[in-house]
């Protein structure tokens, strides 16, 4: 018995058919199963040149190859799909309780082709799987379809549902897909495909039982990761208030060292990921009014207001992903907000702290958490809707955008109302809305100002909130990943706190070295930009979560897992060439929609060209096109453009598994 299924489900929304796949055993080992199931699959299955909101385009459901094995913090599951934003490959990854209820249909895997000739959703149950209408939950927003179908389809236990909301139906091509209440894979554009092909959600309904090679061993190593979490605390008199100095300090240090990724746990029982909100201002980390500022511009008078014991106050519950023990989300009270229009809600993570923050220079934390539920509701990625609307606000200072254009709104910096009207606007696609509701790269086209250092994006996606010029080894993955502007792929301080040296025998060893080294390509550097990727790839197959993924191997031991949940004996390093096996295929897969990987380089503004003037990333610039060709070519794919080389394709047996 292992832990994953070798079966995958084919729904033609088109036609209405419903059939399953048989994989074979040979695919997991080589791909596993989450983003490596779907890129072998997309690979095969989407001709070039696909409309990515056409017929041609897939959308799949994946589950992760860990969940339900007796490990923890791995109930990540995946939606996949070419990407209408960046037009190659897109992935979203999600926490909640999907994953698990993908599996318990019999699937590792659900995917849709066609287009519905009307808005249904899918359907399944104990009996199989059938497609239901959806024409009374069009229009409604993601929170309030998925009440009904949970009321609707609830018989012997309570389904999962994954839906869209209104952004997805509108086909914003920042929109995504929402499960749980308001958790959201937001990014590459999936929830324009899911609303392309006029399917409202999914209600997964299965009760098959969750299996593995040994469970027990699993859940042995398990219980000893959940005692140092649990043993993990923060002391009393450490507050929020007291972060700010720890990022001055942070700042002011000359070197890096590696350290316990461990201590990463404590912050998030405490906090979630909001504990940067005010942390990341004063050590460069959190980007400043569209990228062009710094901390001096807002300053802790101002940032303070973000502090993330005041987001505490609100919290009623933590809020626990599927099999998670760090429980780094919590359910808010909105009643406070001043808004008047939702009761509860998830609480803001960093990313929209941030996005709708210091990148706009908004200090009103009311205004944050309204729109961080409106953008929930409708199922527009938080991230890519705050860096659109400081692009937006940049081009009306500059006079691009017209107050005859947002029809009397003005849009200033920090100017609270006029944002969350401007997002209402987005979500609604009306007005200037209609313009910005697909990204800034889109909206400056339209603009006529594409190559504006102030429209801000890698390869058509709006970037994490978190400034390459502090970390350059962030910049190389969000110019070098297949899906660009993802903060969530690698960083030099994740490397620093991972650890792979101790498994991996090509990992760089870890070793305290002056910040001026990251900023110079060389061979080392390299390696750790390869072997994040690398082992982030292994992670999404195997449906692990970031933040374990940040605990330090010695801590959260993946390859053990996979080991005890198929019944392999693979080595570290054979599954790192898994994970550059699946990277490969994922570049492949934009080589083969006619994706330049040099169009995803990080724009001007973000390396550093010209550098800040002020703030601690003054004179900082990424030598971010060097930095590119050293990765590609240690990747093993052309250093000139980023394509994998014939020699590569063959060692990875790549060929083999490819029709191409």
């Amino acid at each position: 018995m292992k832990a994953y299924l070798e079966k995958v489900l084919w729904v033609n929304l088109a036609s209405g058919d419903i059939h399953e796949q048989q994989i074979d055993d040979e695919i997991y080992r080589h791909f596993l199963s989450g983003v490596g199931l779907g890129a072998w699959l997309l690979y095969r299955h989407i001709p070039a040149g696909a409309d990515p909101l056409g017929e041609q385009n897939i959308l799949g459901f994946v589950s992760g190859l860990l969940t339900g094995s007796g490990s923890v913090i791995t109930g990540r599951w995946m939606a996949v799909c070419k990407s209408p934003l960046t037009g190659g490959w897109g992935d979203a990854n999600c926490g909640g309780n999907l994953s698990p209820a993908i599996k318990q249909c019999g699937y590792d895997g659900i995917f849709f082709t066609g287009i519905s000739p009307e808005p249904v959703y899918l359907f399944i149950g104990p009996d199989g799987a059938q497609l239901k209408s959806a024409a009374h939950l069009w229009g409604m927003d993601a929170v309030t379809a998925e009440e009904r179908l949970v009321a609707e389809n609830s018989g012997r236990k309570k389904p999962a549902v994954a839906v869209i909301g209104q952004a997805g139906e509108k086909l914003s091509l920042i929109s995504g897909i929402v499960n749980d209440g308001g958790r959201i894979a937001a990014r590459s554009g999936v929830g324009a495909v899911m609303g392309s092909k006029r399917l409202k959600a999914l209600v997964l309904a299965g009760d098959k039982p969750l299996q593995a090679h040994d469970p027990q061993a699993a859940r042995a190593v398990s219980k000893e990761l959940t005692r140092k979490i649990r043993n993990a605390a923060l002391p009393g008199w450490m507050r929020g208030s007291l972060l700010p100095i720890g990022g001055y300090l942070m700042g002011k240090m000359n070197g890096y060292a590696p350290l316990d990724g461990l201590f990463t746990s404590a912050l998030f029982k405490r906090w979630g990921t909001i504990f940067n909100n005010t942390m990341g201002l004063p050590n460069g980390d959190s980007p400043v009014r569209n990228w062009a500022g710094s901390v001096k511009d807002f300053n802790i008078n101002r940032f303070q207001s973000l502090n993330p014991d005041r987001i505490i106050d609100r919290e009623q519950s933590k809020y626990h992903c599927y099999s998670c023990v760090l429980g780094c989300g919590g359910i808010v009270d909105m009643k406070g907000t001043g808004s008047g229009e939702f009761e509860q809600g998830h609480k803001p993570e960093y990313e929209t702290s941030a996005a709708f923050g210091s990148l706009v220079l908004n200090s009103d934390l009311d205004a944050i958490f309204t729109i961080n539920e409106m953008l929930n509701r409708a199922g527009m990625d938080t991230i890519s809707a705050g860096g659109t609307v400081a692009f937006a606000v940049e081009a009306y200072e500059k006079g691009v955008i017209t107050p005859a254009m947002t029809g009397g709104l003005k849009l200033a910096w920090g100017n609270s109302s006029a944002i969350v009207q401007l997002v209402r606007l987005m979500i609604a696609r009306e007005g200037i809305g209609d313009l910005l509701a697909d990204g800034v790269k889109k909206a400056a086209e339209q603009l006529g100002v594409s190559n504006a250092d102030y429209a801000v994006h890698a390869g058509g996606q709006e970037p994490g909130m978190h400034d390459p010029r502090m970390d350059p080894v962030l910049g190389v993955h969000f110019s070098a990943d297949p899906t660009p502007g993802r903060h969530t792929i690698g960083a030099g301080q994740y490397y620093n706190i991972m650890h792979l040296w101790e498994k991996v025998s090509w990992a760089p060893k870890g070793r305290y070295a002056d910040k001026g080294e990251e900023y110079v390509p060389n061979e080392e550097l390299a390696l750790k930009t390869v072997a994040n990727a690398c082992y982030k790839q292994v992670l999404d197959g195997a449906g692990g979560c970031l933040f374990g993924m940040i605990q330090g191997v010695e801590h959260y031991p993946l390859f053990e897992w996979l080991n005890q949940a198929t019944g392999w004996s693979f080595t570290p390093d054979e599954y790192m060439q898994t994970g550059r096996r699946i990277q490969t295929l994922r570049q492949l897969f934009n080589i083969k929609h006619g994706v330049d990987p040099r169009s995803f380089r990080l724009g001007s503004r973000l390396a550093g060209e010209p550098p800040l003037r002020q703030g601690p990333l003054k004179g900082k610039t990424v030598r971010i096109d060097e930095m590119m060709r050293l990765h590609w070519q240690h990747f093993g794919w052309s250093p000139q453009n980023g394509a994998p080389l014939p020699e590569t394709v063959s060692a990875l047996e790549l060929d083999r598994y490819l029709n191409d």
